[in-house]
């Protein structure tokens, strides 16, 4: 049985009236509202057809048919045209999403506040792994006779600050000829470089008196390189499914935010997700608690290289068309916005 330009018009009908209503559609309220040129009877016979074909599904408690996960994934690939974001959307986006270097987790976080504030569904956002990231500098700042502030700043613009308990007495002048040491030793090297090269030695060498600090400081230093490492992710807007009819059933609810709860696991599924705008339907997605859900992912870039993901999670009756365009202006605008916030704090280097 082949799909006719006939049941592929019925089909998007069919999508387009579920998605807005969230009701099984029926062959006579298609008849009404779209113009086929044939009688509701013809109608149903191509419903049948399509249920058969296995683009439609029919709930044993209405007569109407709803869009199955093939359906869905037919209208993604070939069905789907771009939608223009609305000026309100452009306007809120540019104006709400402050993108700011020395503050990236939080500026990701917003991001992610804002996806979620726009598409009404859950949101979430991974910060980029920061492997290969190189650092900017390093500093140590008092706190009080036995603590210190270590601030370390990598190119990308994430900063780490941690509050180390010293075990031996420091004068400022000694923290800053030690910040100033461990800035020449390890600027423009990746993370991953210094952790596999540990420069510990030569920078007890070079400080002589001061060595004794630099190895109460420097074991905390690496951990905190390790923890740089770690990918970050944010999560927004959960709240937003109890709002959604499919997740009115309370069991499928707690199987949902049970779900996103195992944090581990979900960025895991994410990190093995491609590059660009990514769409699982129901049933692609690995976790069973999500065959009810899509997910729909995209890519944004700092500096061009470093890659962090941002997506939405939400009904199979989602509006693709929609929420996909939102994503490519959101990731565009953060892309852009970290370029020309780095092009500005190197122009204040200078």
């Amino acid at each position: 049985m082949d799909l006719t330009e006939r049941k592929l018009r019925i089909l998007q009908a069919i999508i387009t009236d579920y998605v807005q209503n969230a009701e099984p559609v029926g062959s006579r309220s298609i008849a009404k509202k779209y113009d086929f040129g044939v009688s509701p009877a013809t109608i149903r016979n191509e419903m049948a057809d399509l249920e058969e074909m296995g683009y439609l599904t029919h709930p044993h408690t209405s007569a109407g048919r709803v869009p199955s996960d093939k359906a869905y994934r037919l209208y993604v690939n070939n069905m789907m045209q771009k939608t223009d974001l609305s000026l309100q959307d452009k306007q809120t986006i540019n104006e709400r999403l402050q993108v700011n270097r020395n503050e990236f987790d939080r500026t990701i976080r917003h991001a992610a506040e804002l996806l979620s504030d726009i598409t009404k569904l859950a949101s979430f956002a991974m910060t980029p792994s920061t492997r290969q990231d190189t650092l900017k500098f390093i500093r140590l700042l008092p706190i009080d006779d036995d603590k210190i502030v270590l601030m370390i700043v990598a190119d990308s613009g994430k900063v780490t600050n941690t509050t180390l308990r010293l075990n031996v007495p420091y004068t400022n002048d000694a923290l800053e000829i030690l910040s100033k040491t461990m800035t020449y030793h390890y600027k423009g090297h990746t993370i991953d470089d210094v952790l596999k090269n540990s420069i510990i030695e030569d920078v007890g060498t070079d400080l002589g008196a001061l060595s004794s600090l630099a190895g109460d400081v420097m074991p905390n230093f690496m951990r905190t390189l390790e923890d740089m490492l770690n990918v970050n992710l944010y999560m927004e807007g959960l709240t937003n499914i109890f709002n959604i009819p499919e997740y009115s059933d309370m069991d499928r609810a707690k199987s949902f935010l049970e779900l996103v709860s195992r944090k581990e696991e979900f960025t895991r599924d994410i990190l093995n997700r491609d590059n660009g705008v990514i769409v699982t339907i129901g049933n692609e997605n690995p976790e069973q608690a999500m065959k009810n859900s899509s997910v729909i992912t995209a890519t944004y870039h700092v500096d061009g290289k470093l890659v962090g993901k941002i997506g939405v999670i939400g009904p199979t009756r989602m509006n693709y068309s929609e929420v996909t365009s939102i994503m490519e202006y959101l990731t565009n605008n953060l892309s852009q916005s970290f370029m020309l916030s780095n092009g500005k704090d190197e122009k204040e280097d200078e």
